[in-house]
């Protein structure tokens, strides 16, 4: 192995299968509390301390102001100010447990309709008294191909 890397997943198939489960449930949750439209479902695996980045850069500190957030996204009221969030697909797209009781992974959010917005998160899962917790998550808009990197296999 290269001496400049160090590999941080762990070597345990188990783990890895119990991080892709835990993953999936997010996702699965997600798309649900989407679907709904109902911030409090969509939110339900947020910790109290969650640490969240916008697509566009702003940073939110804790679940109840991120919730009053989704809560003003998901709003269909008539007319709703700002526009509701768009019906989307959550798809998992990688996953590293890195420790016990840890989960990195990224869920894509792909907007159903052509032209919506769709976007990239990285989401950090903790695991306390058997429960999984949302402590992190920083979410990218996904738009044309401009990077030089290639896309993600799965893409």
């Amino acid at each position: 192995m290269d001496e400049t890397t160090q590999r941080v997943a762990l070597d345990d198939s188990t783990a890895r299968a119990a991080a892709e489960d835990v993953a999936a449930a997010l996702a699965a949750q997600l798309q649900r509390g989407g679907e709904a439209m109902d911030a409090d479902l969509y939110d339900a695996w947020f910790a109290a301390d969650i640490l969240w980045g916008s697509p566009y850069g702003a940073t939110v500190t804790g679940y109840k102001t991120l919730n009053a957030i989704h809560h003003r996204l998901m709003n269909q009221s008539t007319p709703p100010t700002p526009p509701p969030a768009p019906a989307s697909r959550f798809e998992v797209v990688s996953v590293l447990a890195p420790a016990p009781g840890v989960v990195v992974t990224h869920i894509r959010r792909q907007a159903l309709a052509v032209d919506g917005f769709s976007e990239m998160a990285l989401y950090v899962l903790i695991e306390r008294d058997g429960r999984w917790w949302l402590a992190a998550a920083q979410n990218t808009p996904i738009g044309p191909a401009t990077s030089a990197l290639p896309p993600h296999p799965a893409a």
